[in-house]
C-alpha cells in the first residue's frame, strides 16, 4: 500500500514538474546530502544552500511545502489562476497541514480539491443557509470578520483549509479562482500574493497575457509588501518609483504584441535572501492595451458577448465638489496629518474650471463657505488651504449631519441655477474613520436621509479609514448613490491612498452615459446605464445574444461631455467577432500549455470565457442590487438570483458556501480505511464549509453554515500511468477533480429530469418504454458530431406497486464523429471504447483513458465520465447490486455535466431542452386531489415552445437517492412537453446516429 502511494504522488508530482525525477541526478551529490534534508526536494545543490537555511528546513516541525505554483492567464482582462501547492509530512505521525492562499477581494473561487494519502477530495459550492442560534451542543464554526475588523490588507481575502496529513506522506491543494481586472488610472493591475510563511522548495508565477488589442504597456513592479496594496495607492506613487524599476529576481518576461508570458520562480536562496519568513509579497504586474476609437472593444464566443468601452482623448468635464472629512477625536495624530496632506495636494490638482467646497464634521458642524461652492482660484485655494491646516479633531462622530451638510450645499448651489451645470459632474466626497456615535445612529435612518438629501442630483464617494469604520454602512451609502467606497487600513500611507481615490474620479469624461444594442437581438444584458465615466477607468458590459445566427449587432452608446452630447453607434460583425475571440482563447491556451488546467478546471473554462465575464458581472450586479435593496422581499429576490448565478458558475460568493469532505487520520498517522460503500455517506465532523469573506455585504442574522454535501465521493486509487499493450492508449489511474453533475439527466425507472437555469424551474416525467426500446436521449450529429442512446432492460415490479414491470437503462453509448469516430459502451460491468483501436475496461476500477480530444473516466462500480473535447461532459452513474431481490436490475444513470459544445440544434428527449426557456403559470379553479384524498396538488400550466402543458409539483430523487429535487411534473409519457411523441425517439440499433426529423406538437 504504501509503495502504491509513493508511486502515485511521484506521478502527480510528474505531471506538475516533470523536472522533479531528475533533480539531484544532475548535480551528483547525493552522498554529500543528510536524510533530514533530502525530504525537501532542493530545486538547487544542497550543497549550495546557507547553512542557516538548513537548519532552518531540517528544524521545520509542520508540513514543508515542497512546491507552490501558481499560474495565470488573462484573456481579455479575466483572470483565471490556478494554484497547486504540496506538502510534505516528514514525521511518522500525522500531522496538520494547512493551506493558505490570499486571493484579490473581488476575485470568486471557483474550484478547490485536495488529494490526500492517495485518494481525493473535492469540493461543491452549495448555497449558503441562514444563521441559525445554536445551542450548546452546535458545532462552533468561527464567524467572519465584521467589516471593520479586517486585516490591514484589505483588497485581499484569505482562502484557508487544513487536514491531517498521515505520516510520511505528501498533500496537494489545488484552488482555482477568476477575477475580471478592473481599469484604474489607465492600467490593468494584477496582484499575485506570496506569503507560504516558509521557504518554498520550489516557487513558482506564471502569469499569460492574451488580449485582442495590442498591449501597450507592460510593468512587473518589485515585490510590494502589502501595506498599501491597492492599485490606486500604486498608482498615486508611480512618480516616486524609478523609472524603470529592478525586476523581482529570477523574473522573466517573454513579450510580442497582444501576447506576454511573465515568469518568477526564485530558488530557496534566493527566497531567504528576500525574507527567511515566507513573507515574500506581492509579485504585481501592471499593463494596458490599446483603445479601440468608437464605441470600443466587442468580444463574442458561444452565443455571449462582452463590451469594454473606454474612450480617450475627451475634453474633461467640469467638476463640482464638496468633500466631508472627518475631524472626531479618533482622528487625531497620524489619520488627521496624512488626511490633510492628501488634501493640499488635492487642491493643486484643481482645475479652473471646478467649483469646491469643504465641510468638516465631529459633533459639530463646520462649513468652510457656507452656502456655496466657489471657483479655483488662487485666493480661494489659499484660503481653503488655510481650513484644512486648522481643522483639529475633537468630540464624537455624526456622520448623518455631515451627510446632510454637505448634501445640502451641493444641491442648493446645483438648484439655485440648473443650467449653468448641465455639462458638470457632481459628487461628495466623504472620509471617516469611525461608526456613527452622536445624533443619528440607526444606519437605516442615515442612509434614508442621504437618499432624501441627494435626490439623484449627484454622486456620493465614500471612503473608510482604519479598523473601526462601518463599512456596510459606507458602501450601501455609495451604492445607493452612484458612487464607489475605498478603504484604507490602518497604518497604511492614507496620503497616498487617498490622493490615488481621488486621482481615479478627479477627471470625469462623460456623464449620463447609455449603451444600447440591437432590440431583440440581446437578453440579460449586464448593467448598461452608468452616471459618470471617469479618465483611465473602463465600463465593462456582457450579455447573452439571442440570435446567433445574425450576421451583424447593431451597437449605440450615448452621453454627454463638457460642452455636448454625444452619439456613438456602428454594426459589428459578430461572425468576424467570434473568429478573432476564439483565435486569442487558442493563443491563451497555446501559451500556457498543459500546466494551467493541472490544478483545476482553468483550461475548460477559458473556452467559454466570455460568458464567464457575463457570470461574473450578473452576480456582482445582484450583490449590489441586493445591498441596495429597501424592502424584504426586493432583496430576497436579488438574493435568490444572486445565488443561482453563483451556484451555475461554481463561484464562492457571500451567498454560497464551499464544502469539502476532510480524510480521516488515526492514532498511528495512517489513513482510516475505505468504508466498502463506493459513496460513503459525510458527516458533519469529517468536512468544513469555507466561505467567502462577506466584509460590508454580511448581513445580520446570517452565517455561514456548513450544509449536507452531495456526490462528493472518495476517489479510490491516485494517478499512476501504464500504456495497453494492445491499444498504445495512455491508461492512468485519474486524479478526480471536482465533477459538476447538472440535474438534467435520465436515471432510475427510468425518471427524466431537465433543469431550466435561467428560467430556475426544473421539469420532470417518466417514459414508460419496453424493454428491448433504444431510446435516443441526445442527438447533434450533424454539428458537434455527438450522439447518446440508451437500452432499455425489464424488470417485475415490487410487491404492492401499482406498476406491471419498471424499465431501466442497461446500456449507455455515445457515438463521438469528432475529432474521430469512435463509439463508446456503457454497461453496469465494462466500458468499451472503440476507435481505431479497441479497448475494453471493467467498471470496477478506478481509470481513465485519453485518445485525442476524448476522455474516457472510471471511478470504480461508482461512475463513468465521458469528456469530449473538453467543452461536452456525460456523467454514467453504475447501479449494482450484491444480492439483487428479484425485482432489483443492473442498471446505469445518465447525467449531462457540461453541455456547452452541444449546438443550438440539439435534440433528443434531454437534448432538445439544453437551450429552451420555459414559463409556468397557476391554472385558475379547484386543486387536483392526490391518491388518498388527504392532500391536494394544484395544477400549473407550463409554457414551452409554444405549447401548454399541464404539470403538478412533485419531489424526486437523484445522485442514486442522495439528493432531493422539487420539480414540476409532466404526465403521460411526456405529452406536448417533447416534441412529437413517445415512439419518434425509439431508434433501430445502439449506434443510431439518424438526426431529429419530426416536426413539433401544436400549442
Amino acid at each position: 500500500m504504501d509503495m502504491d502511494v509513493n508511486m502515485l504522488f511521484f506521478t502527480l508530482l510528474m505531471c506538475y514538474n516533470p523536472y522533479v525525477f531528475g533533480l539531484f541526478e544532475d548535480i551528483n551529490i547525493e552522498n554529500d546530502l543528510s536524510p533530514d534534508l533530502t525530504d525537501f526536494d532542493l530545486d538547487i545543490s544542497p550543497r549550495r544552500v546557507p547553512r542557516q537555511v538548513k537548519s532552518m528546513l531540517i528544524k521545520e516541525t509542520k508540513p514543508h511545502i515542497q512546491e507552490l505554483s501558481v499560474k495565470t492567464t488573462i484573456i481579455s482582462r479575466y483572470a483565471f489562476t490556478a494554484v497547486s501547492c504540496t506538502m510534505l509530512n516528514r514525521h511518522s505521525a500525522a500531522a496538520e497541514g494547512v493551506f493558505q492562499f490570499l486571493i484579490p477581494k473581488n476575485a470568486y473561487v471557483s474550484n478547490f480539491t485536495m488529494i490526500i494519502g492517495g485518494r481525493v477530495y473535492p469540493s461543491e459550492v452549495r448555497p449558503k443557509e441562514k444563521k441559525v442560534k445554536q445551542g450548546k451542543g452546535g458545532e462552533a464554526k468561527p464567524k467572519n470578520k465584521e467589516a471593520g475588523e479586517q486585516s490591514s490588507a484589505p483588497e485581499v481575502e484569505v482562502f484557508r483549509m487544513g487536514a491531517s496529513i498521515p505520516g510520511r506522506n505528501r498533500a496537494m491543494f489545488m484552488l482555482t479562482y477568476e477575477e475580471l481586472l478592473q481599469r484604474r488610472l489607465g492600467r490593468y493591475e494584477h496582484v499575485t500574493s506570496l506569503r507560504p510563511l516558509q521557504l518554498v522548495s520550489r516557487l513558482s508565477v506564471d502569469v499569460t497575457i492574451v488580449d485582442h488589442s495590442t498591449i501597450t504597456h507592460l510593468e512587473v513592479l518589485p515585490l510590494r509588501n502589502g501595506k498599501s496594496n491597492t492599485a490606486f495607492a500604486s498608482g498615486a506613487s508611480a512618480a516616486k518609483t524609478p523609472a524603470k524599476p529592478a525586476l523581482p529576481v529570477s523574473t522573466v518576461i517573454k513579450q510580442n504584441k497582444t501576447f506576454c508570458r511573465i515568469t518568477f520562480s526564485p530558488n530557496i536562496v534566493q527566497q531567504a535572501k528576500i525574507t527567511t519568513s515566507g513573507m515574500l509579497g506581492e509579485f504585481v504586474v501592471h499593463y494596458d492595451v490599446e483603445r479601440e476609437l468608437g464605441i470600443g472593444d466587442i468580444q463574442v464566443l458561444n452565443g455571449h458577448f462582452v463590451h469594454y468601452f473606454a474612450p480617450k482623448d475627451l475634453p474633461v468635464v467640469p467638476k463640482n465638489v464638496v468633500f466631508v472629512i472627518d475631524t472626531s477625536a479618533s482622528m487625531l495624530g497620524t489619520k488627521i496629518r496624512q488626511t490633510k496632506d492628501a488634501l493640499f495636494t488635492i487642491l493643486r490638482d484643481l482645475r479652473p474650471g471646478d467649483r469646491f467646497n469643504f465641510v468638516s464634521f465631529s459633533n459639530r458642524i463646520k462649513v468652510w463657505q457656507p452656502n456655496r461652492l466657489v471657483p479655483v482660484t488662487p485666493l480661494n485655494v489659499r484660503d481653503a488651504k488655510k481650513f484644512i491646516y486648522m481643522l483639529q479633531p475633537t468630540g464624537g462622530t455624526d456622520i448623518n449631519s455631515g451627510i446632510q451638510t454637505g448634501s445640502s450645499l451641493l444641491s442648493g448651489y446645483l438648484n439655485a441655477d440648473p443650467d449653468a451645470n448641465h455639462n458638470s459632474v457632481s459628487l461628495i466626497i466623504f472620509l471617516t474613520d469611525g461608526r456613527p456615535t452622536v445624533g443619528e445612529l440607526q444606519s437605516p435612518s442615515i442612509l434614508s436621509n442621504a437618499r432624501a438629501a441627494v435626490k439623484e442630483q449627484f454622486c456620493v464617494f465614500t471612503i473608510g479609514m482604519g479598523n473601526d469604520v462601518d463599512y456596510r454602512l459606507l458602501e450601501r451609502m455609495a451604492l445607493e448613490n452612484c458612487g464607489m467606497m475605498r478603504r484604507i487600513p490602518e497604518d497604511s500611507d492614507a496620503s497616498t491612498m487617498l490622493k490615488g481615490f481621488y486621482d481615479e474620479i478627479g477627471t470625469p469624461l462623460l456623464s449620463d452615459i447609455r449603451v444600447n444594442y440591437t432590440e431583440d437581438s440581446v437578453q440579460y444584458v449586464t448593467q448598461h446605464l452608468f452616471t459618470n465615466y471617469f479618465n483611465g477607468s473602463e465600463i465593462v458590459i456582457a450579455g447573452k445574444l439571442t440570435n446567433q445566427s445574425a450576421d451583424s449587432l447593431h451597437v449605440q452608446v450615448t452621453a454627454s461631455n463638457s460642452d455636448k452630447s454625444i452619439v456613438l453607434e456602428t454594426d459589428v460583425a459578430l461572425r468576424q467577432r467570434e473568429v478573432e475571440t476564439e483565435r486569442h482563447v487558442k493563443e491563451a491556451a497555446a501559451g500556457v500549455g498543459s500546466g494551467v488546467t493541472g490544478a483545476g478546471t482553468t483550461g475548460s473554462v477559458a473556452d467559454d470565457f466570455v460568458e464567464r465575464v457575463w457570470g461574473f458581472l450578473s452576480v456582482k450586479e445582484g450583490l449590489r442590487s441586493r445591498l441596495k435593496s429597501q424592502t424584504s422581499r426586493e432583496r430576497e429576490g436579488h438574493t435568490q438570483q444572486a445565488t443561482d448565478l453563483s451556484l451555475t458558475y461554481h463561484f464562492l460568493t457571500p451567498l454560497t458556501s464551499l464544502v469539502v469532505e476532510k480524510p480521516q487520520v488515526l492514532a498511528d498517522g495512517t489513513m482510516a480505511k475505505d468504508t466498502p460503500t463506493p459513496t460513503p455517506v459525510t458527516t458533519e465532523t469529517n468536512k468544513k464549509a469555507v466561505s467567502a469573506n462577506e466584509l460590508s455585504d454580511e448581513t445580520e442574522g446570517e452565517e455561514d453554515t456548513s450544509q449536507s454535501l452531495h456526490l462528493m465521493k472518495d476517489q479510490p486509487g491516485g494517478q499512476s500511468s501504464t500504456v495497453s499493450k494492445t491499444t498504445g492508449k495512455i491508461v492512468k489511474m485519474p486524479a478526480q477533480k471536482s465533477v459538476t453533475i447538472s440535474k438534467t439527466s435520465a436515471d432510475g425507472d427510468p425518471h427524466f429530469v431537465v433543469e431550466f437555469p435561467l428560467s430556475k424551474l426544473t421539469v420532470c416525467f417518466n417514459i414508460n418504454g419496453e424493454p428491448g426500446h433504444i431510446l435516443r436521449m441526445v442527438s447533434d450529429h450533424k454539428h458537434s458530431g455527438v450522439t447518446v442512446n440508451g437500452k432499455l432492460i425489464g424488470a417485475p415490479a415490487p410487491a404492492g406497486s401499482h406498476k406491471q414491470q419498471r424499465t431501466y437503462f442497461s446500456t449507455i453509448t455515445i457515438v463521438v464523429n469528432r475529432p474521430k469516430r469512435s463509439y463508446i459502451e456503457v454497461t453496469p460491468k465494462k466500458v468499451i471504447l472503440d476507435g481505431r483501436d479497441r479497448l475494453v475496461l471493467p467498471c470496477d476500477t478506478t481509470v481513465s483513458v485519453e485518445s485525442g480530444g476524448l476522455a474516457v473516466t472510471i471511478v470504480g462500480k461508482s461512475t463513468v465520465t465521458v469528456t469530449i473535447g473538453r467543452t461536452i461532459s456525460f456523467v454514467i452513474l453504475v447501479h449494482q447490486y450484491k444480492n439483487p431481490a428479484p425485482y432489483q436490475r443492473n442498471h446505469l444513470g445518465f447525467y449531462i455535466s457540461n453541455s456547452k459544445g452541444l449546438s443550438h440544434d440539439c435534440h433528443g428527449l434531454l437534448g432538445q431542452f439544453l437551450y429552451e426557456e420555459v414559463g409556468l403559470a397557476e391554472l385558475p379553479g379547484n386543486a387536483t386531489a392526490t391518491g388518498d384524498n388527504s392532500t391536494f396538488e394544484r395544477s400549473h400550466i407550463l409554457k414551452v415552445k409554444g405549447r401548454s402543458v399541464p404539470v403538478v409539483q412533485k419531489t424526486r430523487r437523484i445522485y442514486s437517492g442522495r439528493q432531493s429535487v422539487d420539480c414540476w411534473f409532466a404526465r403521460n409519457n411526456a405529452a406536448k412537453l417533447i416534441d412529437g411523441k413517445y415512439d419518434d425517439y425509439v431508434v433501430s440499433h445502439l449506434f443510431d446516429t439518424g438526426d431529429w426529423t419530426h416536426g413539433s406538437n401544436g400549442a
